[in-house]
């Protein structure tokens, strides 16, 4: 095995000038991959976090049909406190959950005592919400960072609406609300602090605190209408997910079906489109990149056997086996394969390094975002694998050709 790599290695500088250009162009194509695969997960990571973390949640749990009228914020769709106390226990029980926040959602008349305009609202526990999306309290751009998220008797406003309707911090407002009886009800807040936005749903919700969004509605039970949860790691999305659906399966309603429904965040949010096509363009790159190493080894390897006829007719003249043939192209595409690749991972580690000291910014709507590439171990591992299959893959049909030559007919070629 050592004997027949070095015999390719030394065949392929014998042709240094073709097998460097070829060496180059596969490290080009690795490292255009691993640049682009680095980027794309840096986007979306970032992403993600900014809306798991600063609205959704990772997971979110509902009253079954309430998430189909999600826009008109049904108030007959409510989590029943019987339903709620198993969800909780649910929820307690399950290791990979660190947090999660019961709300109660409704949309309400926005009013400074000459204007009005239209609002969506989440009642939230200040601590729960605090701690199943941590970001929220980065989105506050005027008002106290630093104390409870919002207290009884105040309101957290949209950036759209306080400029729209000309209100700031501390400034009295009024919510009108229609309950689910058809009563309407109303209530003094004073603006504790003004939201940044945010893409995707919820980026235009205000928020104000659990006790009176009940008061405002008049329950008489502390029925909710979300449970937002918060994992430890996002990497167990789908284990955590199948162990709380066969959990909630349990809670029916009078019909004997299931009550509740669980959503990830990427049912909840448009913005999980996006994420499918960055893994389509993913694929085709990857794709590109078979395409490349493919041809440029396959060209090298069949010029290698048509210069070195005669070699190979001396060769098996002298007794060399078929397979030995076969074994010194194979393990010349390899070789080069490898080179090739090695040298573009090797590449690829320079520049997302220096990415990393030097990271790209750009805007992506109303957001900041700050690119940081990372090179997961796997992923550089499958597209060394990848490369160096291809190469050999390509190096098949000239090291057979080689092989099955007649030695006679190769020895009398000019």
């Amino acid at each position: 095995m050592t004997s027949t790599l070095k015999l390719a290695w030394r065949n392929l500088t014998r042709y240094r000038r073709r097998t460097l250009l070829t060496a180059l162009l596969i490290m080009l194509g690795v490292m255009a991959l691993l640049l682009f695969v680095a980027a794309a997960g840096s986007f979306k990571q970032t992403m993600i976090g900014s809306i798991t973390d600063s609205m959704l949640g990772h997971l979110q749990i509902h009253r079954r049909g309430y998430t189909a009228s999600i826009d008109n914020l049904p108030l007959n769709l409510n989590l029943q406190p019987n339903a709620v106390g198993k969800i909780e226990s649910a929820l307690k029980a399950e290791p990979e959950i660190a947090a999660y926040s019961l709300r109660v959602k409704l949309g309400a008349m926005f009013s400074n005592f000459t204007e009005n305009t239209s609002v969506r609202l989440n009642g939230i526990d200040p601590a729960a919400e605090d701690a199943t999306v941590p970001a929220l309290r980065q989105r506050i751009n005027d008002g106290d960072r630093t104390g409870p998220l919002v207290a009884p008797g105040k309101v957290l406003i949209p950036t759209l609406i306080a400029r729209g309707m000309k209100v700031k911090v501390g400034d009295a407002v009024v919510l009108v609300v229609t309950n689910a009886s058809g009563s309407v009800n109303g209530k003094n807040f004073v603006v504790s602090g003004i939201l940044d936005g945010v893409t995707g749903p919820g980026g235009r919700d205000g928020y104000i605190h659990i006790d009176d969004a009940r008061d405002l509605l008049r329950m008489d039970k502390p029925e909710v209408m979300e449970v937002a949860v918060r994992l430890k790691s996002l990497k167990s999305l789908a284990a955590v997910q199948q162990r709380l659906n066969a959990k909630l399966d349990e809670i029916q309603n009078k019909e004997g079906k299931p009550a509740t429904e669980l959503h990830l965040w990427s049912d909840l949010s448009p913005f999980a489109n996006i994420v499918r096509m960055i893994d389509m363009m993913t694929l085709f790159i990857r794709i590109m990149l078979v395409a490349i190493v493919l041809v440029s080894v396959m060209n090298v390897m069949l010029m290698a056997v048509y210069e070195r006829i005669r070699e190979i007719g001396t060769l098996a003249a002298i007794g060399t086996q078929p397979g030995k043939l076969m074994a010194i192209f194979l393990a010349e595409g390899l070789l080069l394969g490898l080179a090739g690749a090695a040298a573009g991972i090797a590449l690829s580690y320079a520049l997302v390094g220096y990415l990393n000291l030097n990271p790209v910014v750009f805007a992506f709507g109303r957001e900041q975002i700050t690119l940081r590439p990372v090179l997961e171990l796997a992923e550089v591992a499958g597209v060394l694998g990848l490369a160096v299959l291809v190469s050999a893959l390509a190096s098949l049909q000239p090291a057979w050709r080689a092989a099955r030559m007649d030695p006679i007919q190769a020895l009398r070629h000019v």
